[in-house]
């Protein structure tokens, strides 16, 4: 292992939206600032992201190659690797694992979160393309289309709710839930929004030319779709900020550091943003969140070195 003698001022973890903004905040503050970047975006699937004001339609993969670009034009550095460790003491000593040891003033996380994808078979390989998660990242691409819905464990019925925005044509397929898991008022949104309620088992997608065209129940029968909206389980990458000692609380949708409004998490001198802070993150959130994240740093660090300053 290797150790740099001289600590950077801030080490970003994670090259998503929210790290590569932070990162170019820094940059153009002239903070010696590294990202270190694993390579594993939670939108890599989609073709193309949505809703990001004058970023519409664009792949996220270029849009992270624009990123890396403009953090270089400032000194920003990029290592792809992943961070597997860290300690703290008078700086934050960040271990990666390559065998490299990084140090830094000020830690911003923002490693995101991992969709664990319902098991059934066909949503994986599919997953990103028909077989989708958001209505406001998709739903006007797939809009007027015959939906179906897989009923997730928590809030059966929201999603299925939530897509008839898009679509007169939806189906809730319950799954493994219950059909009394559905309150009386879900019941009555659901019938008031025509979504149809379909319980039993799914054993798996019928696919026809490389396109989704139905969904296939445990009984053998075969309901016509060509859309699929799923709810993955999200799973937080809060490794790092366990490691520290970050307090979390716990959501619905896992547990995730209690920040403020800049990301600052209960750790003096950490910060988090984007799907590390919390589930509903979009991209436009994420590069806000570290925005917001990169500009507190920077301020509190000129304020920390003029104190110093003025003690010595």
């Amino acid at each position: 292992m290797t150790e740099k003698t001289e600590p950077y001022e801030v080490v970003v973890v994670g090259g998503g939206a929210a790290g590569l903004s932070a990162a170019l905040v820094l940059g153009r503050a002239r903070r010696r600032t590294l990202v270190v970047d694993a390579g594993e975006p939670r939108n890599a699937p989609a073709a193309h992201m949505q809703g990001y004001l004058s970023r519409d339609g664009m792949s996220p993969a270029e849009f992270l190659a624009v990123g890396r670009a403009e953090i270089a034009e400032y000194g920003v550095e990029l290592v792809r690797d992943e961070a597997v460790g860290v300690r703290e003491g008078a700086d934050f000593a960040v271990t990666l694992a390559g065998g490299r040891t990084v140090r830094a003033r000020r830690l911003v996380v923002t490693t995101g979160l991992k969709d664990e994808l319902p098991d059934v078979p066909g949503v994986a390989e599919r997953f990103g393309r028909d077989v989708l998660h958001c209505p406001y990242c998709h739903g006007w691409e797939v809009r007027d289309r015959p939906f179906g819905v897989l009923a997730g464990a928590a809030m059966p019925a929201h999603q299925a709710l939530m897509v008839s925005q898009w679509s007169q044509d939806v189906t809730l397929f319950l799954h493994r839930v219950p059909e009394a898991e559905l309150s009386d008022q879900d019941l009555r949104r659901l019938a008031a929004a025509g979504v149809k309620v379909v319980p039993g088992e799914v054993a798996g997608l019928a696919v026809a030319d490389d396109r989704l065209t139905g969904v296939r129940l445990a009984d053998g029968t075969t309901h016509a779709r060509s859309v699929l909206f799923v709810a993955p389980r999200a799973v937080p990458r809060t490794g790092l900020l366990e490691q520290l000692g970050a307090e979390l609380t716990e959501t619905p949708f896992g547990a995730y550091p209690v920040v403020d409004a800049s990301g600052r998490t209960t750790v003096p001198g950490v910060w988090a943003a984007g799907n590390a802070a919390g589930f509903g993150e979009q991209v436009v959130n994420a590069a806000s969140g570290g925005y917001r994240a990169g500009a507190t740093i920077n301020g509190e660090l000129l304020m920390s070195d003029l104190d110093a300053t003025l003690g010595a």
